[in-house]
């Protein structure tokens, strides 16, 4: 009986769900934004959250609702140092990292400022890609 019990389970098992984090680290990690999606069972919608963070001054957590599923890109754009612009799509959103403050824009920005990156699930699996152009200094000491 143990054993039927324990085959039983198995699937069970087999169906839990996923959490993913992918981040942009500013000033060495001590300002941060990160991208999380979460999954309650293999199957289930994802949920995004987006964690603004300055250690160890504030961290927020806000949740981005109808982001999801496998096809998630959101782009970051650079306004002045600790200013983001964050687009997904048709949602356009302002984030900073002094105090940890977020929100939706109600129309695209005129001018979003520079790329320098976005998340994306590439493979099932959400990541940061960079893309900032880095100082001809800097990349020759790589």
């Amino acid at each position: 009986m143990k054993h039927l019990l324990a085959v039983l389970l198995v699937p069970l098992l087999a169906a839990c769900g996923d959490t993913q984090h992918a981040a942009y680290m500013i000033a060495g990690g001590q300002h941060s934004l990160t991208l999380t999606r979460g999954q309650d069972f293999m199957g289930s919608d994802w949920t995004t959250e987006l964690v603004v963070a300055r250690f160890p001054d504030c961290q927020r957590r806000y949740a981005l609702t109808g982001l999801g599923g496998d096809k998630l890109k959101m782009d970051v754009y650079r306004t002045e140092p600790g200013v983001f612009i964050l687009n997904a799509g048709k949602r356009w959103y302002v984030t900073e990292t002094k105090t940890c403050r977020f929100e939706q824009f109600k129309e695209a920005p005129p001018v979003p400022g520079d790329l320098i990156g976005s998340f994306q699930v590439k493979d099932g699996t959400l990541e940061y890609k960079d893309q900032e152009k880095q100082a001809p200094a800097a990349a020759a000491k790589q």
